[in-house]
C-alpha cells in the first residue's frame, strides 16, 4: 500500500509540473493578414499605390487592436507616412524579415512601452 502511494504521489507531482510548465509557454502569436508579409512584398510595393494602402491600412488595424489591449499603453495618433518611414527603416535593415514584426515594433515604440511583444 505504501508503494502505490509513492507512486500515486510522484505522478501527481509530474502531472502538476508538466501542467505548470504547460502554462508558462505561451503559444505562438497569429498574425491574421496578407499571403505574403514579407519586407520584400512591402518594398515591392513601393510601385503599387493600392497595395501600399493597404499594408499601411492593416498597420493601422494592427495599431488599433494593440490600443484595445494595450489600453493602458495606447499608440497614439500617427500619420500614415510615418508607419511608411518605419517600416521603410524596419525592412532595409531586415530585408529577410516580415512587415508584420515591423507593425509589433511599432507598436512597442510609439506606446512608450520600449519592451517587445513576445510572439
Amino acid at each position: 500500500m505504501r508503494m502505490a502511494r509513492g507512486w500515486q504521489s510522484t505522478l501527481t507531482g509530474v502531472l502538476c509540473f508538466g501542467i505548470v510548465l504547460g502554462a508558462a509557454v505561451a503559444a505562438p502569436l497569429k498574425i491574421l493578414g496578407f499571403d505574403d508579409m514579407t519586407c520584400a512584398a512591402w518594398v515591392a510595393s513601393r510601385e503599387d499605390g493600392d497595395r501600399r494602402a493597404s499594408y499601411v491600412v492593416w498597420i493601422r488595424g494592427f495599431l488599433t487592436g494593440h490600443n484595445y489591449g494595450e489600453q493602458s499603453q495606447q499608440v497614439s495618433s500617427i500619420s500614415s507616412g510615418t508607419i511608411e518611414n518605419f517600416v521603410n527603416r524596419y525592412c532595409t535593415q531586415n530585408p529577410n524579415g516580415q512587415f508584420s514584426d515591423a507593425a509589433l515594433r511599432l507598436s512597442d515604440e510609439f506606446s512608450g512601452r520600449n519592451q517587445p511583444i513576445r510572439k
